[in-house]
């Protein structure tokens, strides 16, 4: 089974990360938080978790897909980090391996130089199309994949987003969302 592992930084979504995160835990696949300043990270409504790693202590070899959460100033703490933007320029390089990136956290595949000529989407508003006018910029799907890269809009997205994610790492999303009642709430 494939291993993934989601980025922390200070100021991150809650929802995005913690809520992705238990949702693929939840198909079985293997995923760890990996914070990229200390064990302990502080989301952007004064969340404090402690990460399952450090950046740094992680051999991120060992993973097949790391994922960004957005939320603010999360997003933009990931994008200014160069350990990141190399991670995420050698992910997206790799044909085997993924990069998946939710909300404002898109802007970290801007900032590693990754987004030109890629079709994506990420949270909605005229400072994201403007900064993805090189890229093939979706408004009107709420998950977007293309090849390696997976993105999605916000925090409401985040079930379609864990479940793709699943599903790409060679999972099966369809228990989940049964177990989650998902079937319910996309039928009423």
């Amino acid at each position: 089974m494939k291993k993934a592992a989601i980025f922390l930084a200070d100021g991150f979504e809650e929802g995005e990360a913690l809520f992705t995160l238990d949702i693929i835990r939840r198909g079985g696949i293997e995923i760890d938080s990996v914070s990229i300043g200390g064990e302990f990270v502080t989301s952007s409504r004064k969340i404090t978790v402690k990460a399952d790693k450090v950046l740094g202590d992680a051999d991120l070899a060992e993973y097949d897909m790391i994922i960004l959460p957005g939320g603010q100033p999360g997003a933009t703490n990931l994008s200014r980090d160069e350990r990141v933007l190399k991670i995420v320029r050698s992910f997206i390089a790799d044909k085997n391996k993924f990069v998946a990136a939710i909300c404002a956290a898109p802007m970290v595949l801007k900032a590693a130089g990754v987004s030109a000529g890629r079709t994506l989407t990420s949270y909605p508003g005229a400072n994201f199309t403007e900064m993805f006018s090189d890229a093939n910029y979706v408004e009107n799907q709420l998950v977007v994949q293309d090849g390696n890269l997976i993105t999605s809009r916000a925090a409401a997205t985040c079930l379609l987003f864990a479940y793709k994610i699943i599903d790409v790492l060679g999972g099966n999303s369809e228990p989940v969302k049964k177990s989650m009642l998902y079937d319910k709430l996309v039928s009423e």
